[in-house]
Formats: structure tokens, sequence, C-alpha cells
């Protein structure tokens, strides 16, 4: 048995000294330790989002009762959101049993077209395994197919107009949908394996990753959840309504006014064009970095379709009338921006297809560490993201038909501005990040991020 007394007093200095100096490492080890796992859990903290727990925590309650808020307002006689107390609906207008009824036949609808053998299968980018997810490109035969089912039963005599009346009710449903295949989403992450796991949305904080989406490409058997709801349901339903309003107008003056066709056909316009190039969706943010969770899911199926085109059901109370320079104006406008989007997004997405087509092979371009190579001549070469000053340019074009005696109209408008400008700095942080000194380098060279000489 070892002791003490067996040792010489220099021995036992040593073996002092020496675990001294054993416990002192441990302790620096362990100090060491813990003060980088709190740097990281800081540096985690400050790379949240959508301003961390606190925003998604206030996000999910504040955003879907500005739904119901902007929809009492603009069916409202004096469409003030100014008006304080605010308008409030009876609690009777919130609910419909028929509102449910629409909301699951209409997913099931667009469920069944997205599933049908029609267009093509397209590949996804590459994710961290190193696998490619196929995706059907068939959302422009899925609207052509509603377009021809919303005929034949209007032809059959579908009061379609009755949608101004169940527009509370069924945006309180889209809510519900949300919240409950949010939830569905967040629990079946966990049986994910860890690279199916998107960056941002996995941070250990379940308010936080409920919001921003655990899991990066959900699905079931080979139908993606978050593919699917990003340009069908939502976006295809936003058409459906703004023709339900036309119906409304219809029915209530006897004939549809020009501001009311204006907004239907600029909004047709833009839902036909991202459905015709469906297959532009697959390098987006949203597919490629984002997890599918209650921002996307709430954003898809009830913000888009329910404001979006809030236009269409502030003109069913609040008709206006246009001349026909003022129209001709206002299309000028909407066709000017459309040039830029279509044709900003067209040059890119080709490039990254094939850097070698004619139209693209001459463009000047910065290489990456990635291999990869950045535009700086052309549309690209105007400001870094000519596809967003052509979007804002339609979106006032969308809201002009209303005039100009109400703010409401133009809620779109601000909001669709604020939301472009943190998406742009969002793109900022991925971009700095993964090209490093070659974004710096584009950046000096495109110092403008959406208006020429302005921002």
């Amino acid at each position: 048995m070892f002791r003490w007394a067996n040792l010489g007093w220099f021995d036992a200095r040593v073996l002092i000294v020496a675990l001294c100096l054993l416990f002192g490492v441990r302790i620096h080890e362990e100090f060491r330790r813990q003060i980088m796992k709190l740097n990281k859990q800081k540096s985690s903290q400050a790379e949240r989002e959508f301003g961390g727990t606190l925003g998604a925590t206030c996000i999910p309650v504040f955003l879907p009762l500005t739904v119901l808020y902007l929809l009492c307002v603009c069916r409202s006689p004096a469409a003030s959101v100014l008006q304080w107390p605010p308008v409030l609906p009876p609690t009777a207008q919130l609910w419909d049993p028929l509102a449910p009824v629409l909301i699951l036949g209409w997913m099931a609808l667009q469920s069944f077209l997205y599933l049908l053998p029609m267009g093509k299968l397209s590949e996804g980018m590459v994710l961290k395994d190193g696998s490619r997810l196929k995706y059907p490109i068939n959302g422009f035969h899925a609207l052509c197919v509603t377009a021809v089912l919303l005929t034949l039963s209007l032809w059959l005599g579908m009061p379609l107009g009755y949608l101004f009346e169940l527009l509370l009710p069924l945006a309180v449903c889209a809510i519900g949908v949300s919240f409950l295949l949010s939830l569905y989403l967040y629990i079946r992450s966990f049986w994910a394996p860890h690279h199916a796991l998107a960056q941002g949305g996995n941070t250990g904080n379940p308010l936080y990753d409920f919001f921003m989406g655990r899991e990066l490409n959900p699905r079931i058997g080979s139908f993606d959840l978050k593919y699917f709801c990003e340009l069908r349901p939502g976006l295809i339903g936003w058409v459906v309504i703004n023709l339900g309003m036309l119906m409304k107008e219809v029915e209530l003056r006897d004939s549809a006014s020009l501001a009311m066709i204006l907004v239907n056909s600029f909004q047709l316009l833009y839902v036909a064009d991202a459905l015709w190039n469906e297959e532009a969706v697959l390098t987006t943010m949203d597919i490629v970095h984002d997890g599918f969770g209650f921002m996307l899911v709430f954003g898809d199926l009830a913000w888009v379709p329910f404001t979006y085109g809030m236009q269409a059901a502030f003109l069913v109370v609040h008709p206006q009338s246009l001349s026909p320079l003022g129209a001709t104006a206002i299309v000028t406008l909407n066709g000017v921006g459309y040039y830029i989007f279509r044709k900003s997004n067209s040059q890119k997405n080709q490039f990254r297809r094939d850097p070698t087509h004619p139209s693209v092979a001459n463009l000047e371009t910065i290489a990456t560490a990635t291999g990869k190579r950045l535009l700086v001549s052309g549309w690209w070469g105007l400001v870094r993201h000519p596809n967003y000053l052509g979007d804002l340019l339609m979106a006032l074009a969308w809201s002009l038909p209303c005039g100009f005696n109400h703010l409401l109209p133009y809620f779109y408008v601000v909001y669709f501005t604020v939301l472009l400008i943190h998406r742009e700095a969002r793109d900022e942080r991925h971009c700095r990040a993964k090209y490093g000194l070659a974004w710096d380098a584009y950046c000096s060279r495109v110092p403008y991020r959406i208006f020429p000489y302005v921002y």
C-alpha cells in the first residue's frame, strides 16, 4: 500500500509540485473550454436572424393578427390604418364551416395536381451529403388545369364572389393550417438525419427552431412539402381570391372596373411568370438555405394569398376610376418593372445553368475560391439585385390603381421594400461568408444594392 512515509522529503516536494501543476493545467483547460463554449454561444446568438428568440416568439403572434387586421380595415368604409380603436369584427365573422372545407379541398386539389405526371423532373442543388433531389416542374400545368376548373365552375353558376364574405374565415383557417403544419414539421425533424437539417434552424432553441425550420427539405416519399407550398396553394390561391373579388364587383356594379381589371391582370402575370419559370426557384435562398418552419409555412399559405392581393379586396368596397392616360402610365410602369425583373432573372439562371451559352458567354465575371464566378456586367453589373428593383416597380404599379386617398393599398409596397432590403442583407451575409475576398471585389465593382445611385 502506498504511504507518504515511504517518500523522502525531496520526493514528496516533487510529487506535490507535479500534482499542483497537473491540477492547474486541468483548471486552465476547463476554464478555456468554458470560455470557448460561451464565445460560441454568443456567436450563435449574434448570427440568429429575425430578432433571435424574441422575434421567433413575437412574429408568430403578431403577423397572423396583422393579416386579420388588414383584411378588416380594407373591408371597412373608412379603410383607415390609423383609426383608433382599430376596426374589430364580431367573433361570428371569423368563422364559417365552409372555410375549412374550402381550404382543405384546395390543398388536396393542388397536391393531386402536383403528383400528376405532367411536365418534367429537374434536379435541385447539391446537398451536404452530395445528393441532388428531383422536383416536378409542373406548376404552370397546375395553374392551367385550375383555370379550366374555375371556368367550368363559373359556367355552372358557382358564386365565386362569395369569397369576399369568406375572406376572414378563410384567413383564420389558413393561419390554423400554418401552425399545425409547422408543429408537424418541427416534431418530424427530430427523426431526420443530421445532414438533412438546415444550418440556421438547428440551434437547440425550440422557439427559434420552430420559427426558422429545422429540416431543409422535408418530404413524404417523393412529395416535397417546402417546394409544394412555395409556389402552389398560396400563389395560385392568390389569383383565385383576386378573381373572386372581381366577380364580387360585377355582382355589385354589373361590371368590373378598369382598376380591378388592371390589378387582376398584373398579379396574374406575376403568378403565371413564377410558375412558368418554376425551375428557377430551385436556386433561391428559400429552397437552398432556409429550413421549412413557421416563417416559410405561414408566408406561403397565409401571408401571400391574403395580403399580396389586398388591392382587389380594397377595390370591392372603395371603387376607383382611372383615366386612359393614368391607366397607360400604370401599365407602362408595370411593364418596365416586369421587363427588368424577367430579363435579370433569366440572365442569372442562364449563367448558372450554362456559362458558355452565347447570351452570357461574353459577360465579365470575377472568379471565386469555390470555383464559381460572379457576374459583374449585364444586369448584374448595374446593381447587385436588379430583380428586386423590377419587383418593387411592379409592386408600385399594383397599388396605383387604388388611388391616393388611402394608405392601405400601399401597405404591400412598404412591406415589400422592407422585405427585400432585409433579404438582400441576408444574401449579403451568405455571399460574403461563401466567397470571401471575391465578394468584396464584386461589391467594389457593383456598389449599389437595389436602386442605382441611391441604395
